[in-house]
Parts: C-alpha cells; structure tokens; sequence
C-alpha cells in the first residue's frame, strides 16, 4: 500500500473517501499472522520495508512477497538462497533475483537514480558483498559506480582510478583480509566512507573480525563501519548519505 498514492488520488478525485478509508485500515502494519508487514515505513522513514530472506519458511517468504506485490510496493529482499527465490518467482514471477548479491525483488514504480556513490572492493571475491550494497542503494534510487579489486595488494589500481571519485557524494569500501581499503580511501577523498569488513580471509582473519578490527582502528577521518558482511547496511546508509547531498532535508519518498 503505497499512503501518498491513496491520498494523490483522493485528492484527485480517482478513488472516494470510503473507499481510502478502508486501505488505510491497513495502517501502521497488516498482520498476516506469521508476519507483520509495515505498509507505514515508506511514509515514516522514506524507504519502504525490507525482507531479510535467511532463515525464514519459504511459505512465509512467498506470502509476505505475494501480499506486497498486491498492493503495488516495491519489494526487496536480501540474503534469499536460490530455493527461496525460485519458489517465491513461481508464485509472483514479475520479481527478479539476483544470484550474486542474493537481492530478490521487484520493482512496482522504477526510481530516477540520483546523485552518484562508489561501491569499492578490495578483492574479486568481496563483490557479492559490494554487489548487495550496490543493489540496495539502487534499489532506492541511488546512482552507483562499481570498481572491484583495487585493494592495497596492488595499490596502483587504486591510485590509477582516482577519476572515479570525482563528484562522488558517498564512498562504499569493501574488503576482507585485513581491511585496510577503507582507511586508504579516506585518506584520498574529502566524503564519508562506509567501510564493510567481508568474512573473506584466512585462518587469523576470523571470519571478517580482523577486517572489522582494522576499520574500527583507522586513523584517517571519515570513516563509518558496518558489520561483518553487511552490504544491506551500507547501501542503506549510502543512499540517505546520498539524498542528503543532492536534496538536503527535502523530503524524499
């Protein structure tokens, strides 16, 4: 349920009182028993509700898509295994999957994608991470840069696409290992930089833990940390960075 649209079309005369009345019943949230969903976020925080797929019955899964996708929202989904997707695409097949960044959606009303962020990683194997952060600032309405494998092994592949950066309003940095892209592109651009510790590594990386570490550690200024392998939150946080910067305070929606 999309609350602007019903008052955009009340207000034009396309759908009566009682009829409004009656959606927005809806509101704050419809109970589906197994599931809440919040029709209100959109109007509340600017970003519509979003689906962490892990770890939930499919039936559930493909419910809680089926009864978004039936009240025009657009609809994303992080984390959904290959199962979940098929089953949910048998039901509702307009939703699209992305294998690499494991994003499931669909996409009711497309977004002008605006301003402009760097998704950076470290290494080939960071990119379903970087992808997932790509793809969630996409989704809500961010323009993205990719570039993947500048990491510090071979730091003149950084330092030779430095032309990326410009007119950048946002920096996403991805990397396992020991972390240190972050830290190497705060020192290089003048805006906020999230960096993503990935669980790529070896035996003494502790599955992204000494990534974490490094980030949280780093001298150069400007520098926000998520967690272990959290591209959703990057790209989250990236795109209200980034709607800040092209639209200040104006509400977004």
């Amino acid at each position: 349920m999309d609350v602007n649209a019903i008052l955009k079309d009340v207000r034009s005369g396309t759908m009566d009182i009682k009829e409004a009345e009656e959606l927005l019943k809806k509101l704050p949230y419809e109970d589906l028993g197994y599931a809440k969903i919040d029709h209100h976020r959109n109007v509340r925080q600017g970003f519509e509700e979003v689906i962490y797929c892990q770890g939930k019955e499919t039936q559930h899964l493909v419910g809680i898509c089926r009864r978004m996708a039936e009240e025009g929202l657009n609809v994303l989904g992080t984390r959904a295994s290959k199962e979940q997707a098929e089953a949910v695409l048998r039901q509702v097949p307009e939703f699209i999957y992305e294998p690499v960044s494991r994003l499931l959606k669909l996409e009711c009303r497309k977004k002008e994608l605006i301003g402009k962020v760097v998704v950076c990683t470290g290494g080939t194997a960071d990119i379903p991470v970087a992808e997932e952060a790509a793809g969630v600032a996409e989704f809500f309405g961010t323009a993205v840069t990719r570039l993947f494998d500048v990491g510090v092994a071979g730091i003149h592949r950084l330092l030779g696409n430095l032309d990326v950066f410009e007119h950048v309003n946002c920096v996403v940095a991805v990397a396992g290992m020991e972390g240190a892209l972050p830290g190497v592109v705060a020192g290089l651009v003048d805006v906020p930089v999230i960096a993503v510790p990935t669980s790529i590594g070896y035996g003494a990386s502790f599955g992204g833990l000494s990534a974490l570490l490094t980030m949280i550690n780093s001298c150069a200024n400007g520098i926000t940390v998520v967690n272990i392998d959290n591209g959703y939150g990057a790209g989250y946080v990236a795109t209200q960075i980034n709607r800040l910067a092209v639209r200040g305070n104006e509400k977004t929606v």
